[in-house]
């Protein structure tokens, strides 16, 4: 009798692993899709550039603005090169749903670390150089 009550125990304790087994390669496969995000459909070429950098954590980032760019955040004045310092590499955008102005203005879900996964919106303001020179951002209503 003893025998069975283990077979069964162990048989069990298989399936129970099975399933994490499969939970793991699912959660993995969402990870790898989110890395291998599209970003073909943003035209201005110079955006998709800088949403490849962003996306990978990548400082060339930074290249694509000129050194003091504007940047504000839901209307906020907030220095550009302090708040990427903690979000490059961090944040991202997990799908991106709209894009207006030309390529300029990017509309998605962002994933922003401690803050959670919400509708954001980059408005990219290009110079006569092709730099940025002003960024706007914030949560989406769309």
């Amino acid at each position: 009798m003893k025998p069975t009550i283990i077979l069964f125990c162990a048989g069990i304790m298989s399936i129970n692993a099975c399933g994490q087994k499969t939970q793991d390669n699912q959660i993995k496969t969402q990870t790898s899709k989110t890395k291998q995000m599209n970003l073909d459909k943003i035209t201005n070429s110079n955006v998709k550039k800088a949403i490849e950098a962003l996306q990978s954590g990548d400082k060339s980032w930074y290249s694509y603005f000129t050194e003091n760019p504007t940047m504000t955040d839901d209307g906020n004045k907030i220095d550009f090169k302090n708040f990427f310092s903690g979000a490059l590499g961090h944040e991202k955008f997990i799908s991106i749903d709209k894009i207006e102005n030309d390529g300029k203005d990017i509309y998605g879900n962002f994933e922003a670390g401690k803050w959670g996964t919400f509708k954001t919106f980059f408005k990219f303001h290009e110079n006569a150089d092709g730099k940025f020179d002003k960024l706007e951002i914030g949560q989406a209503k769309y």
